[in-house]
């Protein structure tokens, strides 16, 4: 059977790991796959840069478009990033009739659902395991593994710049601002890291995850982001104290009145799986009706972790490539036509248990003013701390735990709690996950 020729726009540092993986593993991958995968051609900005790869074998350019208009190439890999012009780029690759991988997560997220459309009309596939979690075969999990299952949430740690800055906060007692420093130091955050500590990144993950498990259509725009940037070292050291790790989660559930997808700092017990991976790791609990629980934890990012995706989709592309398109598995897990627009909910539906942190006035009836105003809105209090008042100090920090409630009626008590005269500024409050 003759070879698979392949394209790949970008020979960064994920272009040439998928470079290195496919000549390494060359016979694995044929045996596997049922033919060789070559790449033929790719696309660089610079022509003469060093790279981390071999490119001998490979013909360079610096037109994409000469290897989307190559009628010898079967699969085109964008590894590029962006979501303006390779947007354009992809859709002329599908309208020529080639295969496309991709580890792009934007613009999955955010053109998603137009490209899936373009592809099944052109029968080719679109492959994007890369996208989210790097090397953790999550795509294919959910899409495939746990397709006799109804999803009825999901987890994940799934960028790993954040986990990294809460894990030295926690470990090491440092503030968020030095340890952002750092990661941009060790290249785990860009110059202007906005994509990853305010949880622009991890949202277009989430919303990859949450349309193949509740068969949905991506929809970026309804998921609720909040940032890490207002998490302080006494936030990570209260949760410790009182059985909890904060962790930068993305969270996917299917209520009885619609999905909640929602991204933020979160309490998580020390004791589950989760809440112990540090560092730069990526990790995802799903909760199945028929299988329970399952975490999936690898390396998130990385130049071979994420080229080990890339490979696979390259295989599973080039398996498929005889095949009638009608019974390939779906782009987004459900057939095209299956999927449901169910209500995305806003963000004071949510219902979730709460910390708060809060600075009063050590006087008589503080505390039982703010627990007052808690109970008015319907929300128990599981757990109070008070710190001792330092000398001289005009306030002392206040620590809650409550049970679950809807966002709704957390937000109003808040309002109500920092109008008193005797509550010093705002009210931190970060959310708790049992996740049970």
């Amino acid at each position: 059977m003759k070879p698979v020729k392949v394209g790949v726009l970008g020979l960064g540092t994920v272009g040439g790991g998928t470079v290195n993986v496919l000549k390494r593993n060359a016979t694995e991958i044929a045996r596997r796959a049922g033919r060789e995968i070559t790449i033929t051609r790719a696309s660089v900005k610079d022509l003469n840069k060093q790279r981390i790869c071999e490119t001998q074998g490979i013909i360079l350019t610096t037109d994409p478009m000469d290897i989307i208009n190559d009628p010898e190439i079967d699969i085109v890999v964008e590894l590029i990033g962006g979501d303006g012009l390779i947007k354009d780029l992809l859709l002329k690759a599908i309208d020529n009739g080639k295969h496309v991988v991709t580890a792009n997560k934007s613009l999955i997220a955010l053109h998603g659902n137009e490209i899936f459309a373009k592809a099944c009309e052109k029968g080719v596939i679109v492959a994007f395991e890369a996208a989210v979690a790097g090397g953790i075969p999550i795509i294919k999990a959910i899409r495939e593994g746990l397709s006799g299952n109804q999803i009825e949430w999901l987890a994940g740690i799934i960028n790993g710049t954040g986990n990294f800055i809460l894990t030295e906060m926690r470990d090491k007692g440092r503030e968020f601002s030095d340890v952002l420093a750092e990661a941009q130091a060790l290249g785990y955050a860009e110059a202007d890291p906005t994509f990853d500590v305010e949880g622009i990144d991890a949202a277009h993950k989430l919303t990859i995850l949450a349309s193949i498990a509740f068969g949905i259509p991506l929809q970026y725009d309804k998921v609720y982001i909040e940032g890490i940037a207002g998490i302080t070292r006494l936030d990570v050291e209260y949760a410790n104290k009182l059985g909890y790790r904060i962790k930068h989660l993305g969270i996917a559930r299917k209520m009885p009145n619609g999905i909640e997808l929602r991204v933020h700092p979160t309490l998580i017990p020390k004791r589950r799986l989760i809440a112990n991976v540090n560092g730069v790791m990526n990790a995802i609990v799903i909760k199945g009706d028929a299988v329970g629980p399952s975490l999936y934890y690898g390396a998130g990012a990385g130049a071979e972790p994420t080229a080990s995706a890339v490979v696979a989709d390259l295989i599973d592309v080039a398996r498929a490539l005889t095949s009638d398109p009608e019974n390939r598995v779906p782009h987004l897990a459900f057939q095209a036509d299956s999927l449901v627009d169910i209500p995305v909910l806003p963000a004071d539906q949510f219902k979730t248990a709460y910390y708060l942190r809060l600075n009063a006035e050590d006087k008589p009836g503080t505390l039982a003013g703010v627990t007052r105003i808690l109970a008015d809105h319907h929300i128990s209090i599981e757990g109070i701390i008070q710190r001792e008042p330092l000398d001289d100090a005009p306030a002392i920090p206040i620590i809650m735990l409550t049970e679950v409630t809807t966002e709704h009626e957390m937000n109003a008590a808040i309002e109500k709690i920092e109008a008193l005269k005797t509550v010093n500024g705002k009210v931190n409050r970060i959310r708790l996950e049992t996740l049970r």
